[in-house]
């Protein structure tokens, strides 16, 4: 039965992509329509836009939009994401302005002096950039709980109030905008998760690529080895046009890959521990329908991942993310969440033999998963994140649960980033009722099959949904 109040029976997301462009072709809309109608979102005083965005660029924005519909009077369109409004996470530079990274520590340092590479062909393409969204601070929590500028929530449960959910971290804000009709694509990072944990948790789709597919420069880091810059939408065709252009390549769509023959692998162990029943039901329902339409599906363990604690008693991204903060830390340690410091504070006793003993076994488990994942599958399926959205003022209140849940939901897809595979999150869940992802795991750099084989598998979830 549909929970009471869950997801909204309207929505006031943008339509896909490819609709938005042929509005745009046909001339029954214009970009400063698209542009105006993002804004209006972001302005409702009843909405939630002064918590999802850190900074709205309404001049610029209508500048762009302006332009760009007098390129098209005059025949020329950069792209099919020419004309559309995109968010832009706080962890990335724009010309001009302060890239604080959801932090009030970086509030005094220099505007950047270029656009970082993936706002740049974003701009570049035609996107329209309305504004900076909010995020956990220096992109280091799967929750999105951010007590400097607010907490953006998921649409679930959002008409109950005092009941209101995390959007998910750290692109909390990124989520939130596409979700509430404010942006029409985000773009988001995702070192472990922070793309595929707010899609799930506000009922989009997010896709993190290999991480070395799109160039990173222009930003503020969280860990090198594992951040990977991607789309929030709400389609795969969306994520993909949008990959495509981070990447640098024709703004096309990976064509769909049927599903008759296709090999996919369920994970079994690690990744299903501590499962809410919801959760269960949605995602083995989803699996069922894809057997049904023809996909070779088959129940696989990955032995490896059960050391994965052990393993990881400093963790990669806190290492790294400690060295850059190092610094920082030094004259601002006081401005950061302490949530935030905790965590990069328990990797300053890591030494440089944890560090490379870390990444070691990094790499033998990649070898691994070489073998026994990516030569049997050609994709491999779990629940993006084990539980529904949990409630904010639960998280705010009581650190232990914070932290409790905060693993948790960084588990399944943090996995997959030290496998250093691209993910693709999809929900799952039946229209109105609380949201839950299907995660797509593929090997290092299969990152247009994952995205071939994840339009077949939206086109199948779309029906049953």
């Amino acid at each position: 039965m549909p929970l009471p109040d869950a997801m909204p029976t309207t929505s006031p997301q943008f339509a896909p992509l490819a609709h938005l462009a042929a509005d745009l072709k046909s001339g029954r809309t214009t970009s400063r329509a698209l542009v105006e109608s993002a804004l209006e979102r972001i302005a409702n005083p009843a909405g939630q836009g002064s918590i999802v965005f850190t900074h709205v660029d309404a001049a610029h924005a209508r500048s762009a939009a302006d332009a760009l519909d007098a390129l098209r009077r005059a025949g020329t369109v950069l792209s099919p994401l020419a004309g559309i409004p995109v968010s832009v996470k706080d962890l990335f530079d724009i010309e001009g302005q302060v890239t604080r990274a959801g932090s009030r520590a970086l509030a005094s340092t220099a505007p950047a002096q270029a656009d970082a590479v993936s706002v740049a062909r974003l701009r570049r393409a035609g996107g329209v950039i309305v504004g900076r969204t909010n995020m956990s601070e220096f992109a280091f929590s799967g929750l999105g709980l951010n007590p400097h500028f607010g907490t953006p929530h998921s649409p679930y449960r959002a008409n109950v109030p005092g009941d209101e959910r995390i959007a998910g971290g750290s692109s909390s804000g990124a989520a939130a905008s596409v979700a509430d009709g404010m942006a029409a694509i985000a773009l988001g990072t995702d070192t472990g998760g922070s793309i595929r944990i707010p899609a799930t948790m506000c009922g989009l789709t997010g896709f993190k690529p290999t991480a070395s597919r799109i160039p990173r420069q222009g930003g503020v880091p969280l860990s090198k080895s594992l951040d990977s810059f991607g789309p929030i939408g709400v389609s795969v065709a969306c994520c993909a046009l949008v990959d495509r252009i981070l990447v640098g390549r024709e703004p096309d769509v990976p064509a769909t890959r049927p599903l008759e023959g296709v090999r996919l692998g369920v994970l079994t162990n690690y990744v299903t521990d501590g499962l809410d029943p919801a959760v269960a039901s949605a995602v083995d329902a989803a699996i069922n329908h894809l057997s049904a339409a023809g996909a070779l599906v088959e129940d696989v363990r990955f032995g490896p991942l059960d050391r994965l604690p052990d393993i990881s008693r400093f963790s990669l991204v806190a290492i790294e993310a400690y060295a850059w903060h190092r610094k920082l830390l030094a004259d601002h340690a006081a401005e950061y969440d302490p949530r935030v410091l905790a965590r990069l504070l328990r990797a300053e006793s890591a030494s440089a033999a944890d560090y490379i003993d870390l990444c070691e076994a990094r790499a033998a488990m990649i070898d691994e998963a070489r073998t026994t994942l990516w030569q049997r599958f050609d994709a491999i399926l779990c629940p993006t994140v084990p539980v529904l959205p949990p409630r904010i003022a639960e998280l705010e209140q009581d650190d232990d649960l914070f932290t409790r849940t905060n693993a948790l939901i960084l588990r399944n897809p943090t996995t997959f980033n030290f496998l250093d595979a691209c993910g693709l999150s999809l929900p799952c869940h039946r229209r109105g009722e609380a949201p839950v992802g299907l995660m797509l795991a593929g090997a290092p750099h299969a990152d247009d099959t994952l995205l071939s084989i994840g339009r077949a598998v939206e086109a199948v979830l779309d029906t049953t949904r």
